[in-house]
């Protein structure tokens, strides 16, 4: 494909119930969308972050939460919509051999820019993480 190809603007959003077998159907989503629709450069930095975003939903917070891809402008947003409306805590230094902990380390590290903000709309309540990778990465 051709950068040109990757110009057109596109949007998903997979809901997902409170279960830790949402995290591989997220990611192996995320990794559809993007083998379709591209920049292919972009595919294993947005798993890693889309997989640490939607882990945390899912094992920090008790209801639904939903995986919102959208391209536009040469940057690939990846947000994860939790109905807990409690701020994401902030992301430490983890040691490297610990196991849990890491996750917003590796968006940090990793994203050209990510933060988060409480969702107050007709249908939704909560949080959406999200953060950015621009296709220059």
């Amino acid at each position: 494909m051709s950068p040109s190809s990757f110009a057109e603007p596109w949007e998903y959003t997979l809901y997902i119930p409170n279960d830790p077998r949402a995290v591989t159907v997220s990611r192996r989503t995320l990794r559809l969308v993007l083998t379709v629709h591209g920049p292919p450069q972009l595919l294993d930095v947005a798993e890693l972050l889309a997989t640490e975003l939607v882990t945390n939903a899912v094992r920090h917070t008790k209801g639904p939460a939903a995986l919102r891809l959208r391209w536009a402008d040469g940057v690939l947003r990846i947000g994860v919509w939790d109905a807990d409306p409690k701020p994401p805590a902030p992301p430490l230094f983890t040691p490297p051999d610990a196991e849990q902990g890491r996750g917003l380390d590796l968006v940090r590290a990793c994203a050209d820019c990510w933060g988060w903000h409480p969702v107050l709309s007709s249908g939704d309540h909560g949080k959406l993480v999200w953060c950015e990778l621009g296709a220059a990465a």
